[in-house]
């Protein structure tokens, strides 16, 4: 009679190598169904905002508006919507504003520099709706903030940047402390 040698676990020495072998360094089997489960349980990581679209009474009007206070390039139009760059990224101004004006809802702008905006803002008669910061609201009643590309987390590529003419802009220290604390260590030049 053999006896049969086992391993610590109690298998034979075969049964262990070929568990080894054939389930331990074996190329998973592929499911077809593994694609599937996985995207329709997979969650879509947001990564940022390719447009905000507003909601004005007239669109020259909003164009006419909105270039008073900032300089921008028309990247086109209908008779209902015009878009406005943003380097990559664009703002949607579309005809039809049926709503009270925004008291909490809004969206923020990121610019060059904020210098002489507010008082350009209140000499036009523009209701600047916060002590501190700059926001305001446009005659439809959308809500801005106007907030400085240096001391905020949002970060634009470099040849972006130098696209829009804004290539010398640098992030404060406590802009590039706060990407720190998520992970994201700001480029030198940013």
């Amino acid at each position: 009679m053999v006896s049969a040698q086992t391993t610590d676990s109690g298998q034979s020495p075969c049964v262990s190598e070929w568990i080894t072998r054939c389930l331990v360094l074996a190329p998973p089997v592929s499911n077809p169904n593994h694609e599937t489960e996985t995207a329709m349980s997979a969650k879509a990581r947001l990564i940022g905002i390719n447009h905000v679209a507003l909601e004005v009474g007239d669109i020259d009007e909003a164009l006419a508006f909105y270039g008073r206070f900032f300089k921008f390039e028309l990247r086109g139009r209908s008779g209902t919507m015009a878009f406005i760059d943003i380097g990559d990224q664009f703002l949607a101004l579309s005809k039809g504003s049926h709503q009270d004006p925004d008291r909490d809802r809004h969206f923020g702008l990121v610019v060059d520099g904020r210098e002489g905006l507010r008082a350009k803002l209140e000499a036009a008669g523009v209701r600047l709706t916060h002590p501190t910061r700059l926001d305001f609201l446009d005659p439809w009643g959308n809500q801005v903030e106007v907030v400085p590309y240096e001391d905020i987390q949002f970060l634009k590529d470099r040849a972006v940047l130098e696209a829009l003419g804004a290539g010398s802009l640098r992030k404060t220290e406590a802009a590039r402390e706060e990407l720190r604390e998520k992970g994201i260590e700001a480029p030198a030049e940013s």
